[in-house]
């Protein structure tokens, strides 16, 4: 039997709302993946992960909800999994560098637009993302993300901006042209999308329409499935 375990950071301060998103997200994608066991967690939540893996096969692999193969990734997460006896545990693409999500933030925002009577060629979007002190990794991801979404739809343009990096989320909102629209680029509604985010649209005055996170909309479950199945049939094959 298949076995995977989704893996998000969570929220340190408050760990319990997005240790149980992930776990129902977990659920979700199972009931799209007859004959698999899949299991969520989050890194901040104490003995989360321990209580994910027990009792799976070493066979198990991670599916990182995270938007990029950035520093946690890289440097934390593979320090949990040794820590919980599990290194060396194969990690797929993170859910933002999959293949289909691109495609789903581009479907997101023409319907909303659609919804909202914006016209797409005249419409500007800010891509809300985390960036990064410690590397260019986050960057690069939101800077290509925007490109390819610029290049899927009509849009006047997609600008990135960051949390802890230049150009700052405030900053762009402020100045940004209308009409205008915020996408969260964000795996799951921790610190970042519940405080961060909304702090920097009331600072900033911003009137345009905010999304959803992104990693929180409907087709994610059946993004992550696909991407789940695509993996097993790789490792099959090689």
């Amino acid at each position: 039997m298949p076995e995977a375990v989704l893996i998000a950071h969570g929220a340190p301060s408050d760990p319990e709302p997005t240790e149980l998103a992930l776990q129902q997200l977990a659920r979700d994608v199972a009931a799209e993946l007859p004959g698999w066991r899949v299991r969520g967690a989050t890194v901040a939540a104490p003995g989360a992960l321990e209580r994910a893996f027990d009792g799976l096969s070493p066979e198990a692999v991670v599916f990182p909800v995270f938007m990029c193969d950035g520093w946690i990734i890289r440097r934390i997460l593979p320090d949990c999994l040794a820590a919980i006896g599990r290194a060396g545990t194969r990690v797929l693409t993170p859910l933002g560098q999959a293949p289909g999500f691109k495609f789903h933030c581009a479907q997101m925002l023409t319907e909303a637009m659609a919804e909202a009577g914006l016209t797409p060629s005249e419409t500007t979007v800010v891509l809300a993302a985390h960036g990064s002190a410690r590397g260019p990794i986050p960057e690069a991801w939101a800077a290509g993300l925007a490109r390819d979404i610029t290049d899927l739809t009509d849009l006047r343009m997609v600008i990135p901006a960051y949390l802890e990096q230049a150009p700052y989320l405030a900053d762009v909102l402020a100045m940004v042209p209308g009409p205008a629209i915020c996408l969260p680029g964000f795996a799951t509604n921790a610190g970042h999308a519940m405080g961060d985010v909304p702090d920097a649209i009331a600072q900033s005055h911003f009137a345009g329409l905010v999304l959803p996170t992104v990693g929180t909309t409907p087709g994610m479950v059946h993004l992550i499935a696909r991407e789940l199945q695509a993996s097993e049939i790789a490792e099959v094959a090689a």
